[in-house]
C-alpha cells in the first residue's frame, strides 16, 4: 500500500500533532516517512519588513528562520526514531510552499502525503498562508489530512 510517506510540518500544535499520527501511521503499515519544512523564500523587499527593520536584525531573522527550520525537523526525526520508524528529513526554500510540498512528493517518490488540516497562525499565516487547501487540490498522490 503505501511505503514512502511525505510529511510537511510548520512546527505548530496541529502539525506536531500530526507528525504523531504519521508516525503511529507509518508503523501500523511499515512505511517509512519523509519530512520537511517549507520556509519562504519571498524577499523580504516584497512584504515591506524591510522599511521597518535595519540590516543586521534582518539577517538575525534568516538566521532565526533557518535555525526553527532545523529545530522544527529535529523534533519529528526525535519522534520517528523514538518509535523506532525510518524517517529523512530536509528543509526547502521556496517562494510557494505548497508547490514545495508537491515537488517534495514527487522528488521523493512518496505515494502519500499526511499533512495537518492547518498551520501555523498571526504572521507566519500571513506570510505563507495555509496550504493544505492547494496541496489537496494540485498534488498528485492521495493526501491525507490530520485535524
Amino acid at each position: 500500500m503505501f511505503k514512502n510517506v511525505l510529511v510537511p510540518t510548520d512546527g505548530s500544535e496541529l502539525s506536531t500533532q500530526a507528525i504523531h499520527s504519521a508516525v503511529d501511521f507509518a508503523k501500523a503499515i511499515g512505511a517509512r516517512l519523509q519530512f520537511m519544512h517549507a520556509r519562504s523564500s519571498l524577499p523580504l523587499s516584497l512584504t515591506g519588513i524591510d522599511q521597518w527593520v535595519n540590516p543586521s536584525t534582518l539577517d538575525e531573522l534568516i538566521t532565526a528562520t533557518r535555525e526553527d527550520s532545523e529545530r522544527i525537523l529535529a523534533e519529528a526525526m526525535a519522534i520517528a526514531a523514538a518509535a523506532g520508524v525510518e524517517a529523512k528529513a530536509e528543509a526547502v526554500v521556496h517562494e510557494v510552499p505548497y508547490q514545495a510540498i508537491i515537488s517534495a512528493a514527487d522528488q521523493h517518490q512518496c505515494d502519500l502525503i499526511y499533512m495537518a488540516s492547518h498551520g501555523r497562525r498571526g504572521l507566519s499565516n500571513f506570510l505563507l498562508g495555509s496550504q493544505t487547501q492547494r496541496v489537496l487540490t494540485h498534488a498528485s498522490q492521495p493526501v491525507l489530512v490530520s485535524r
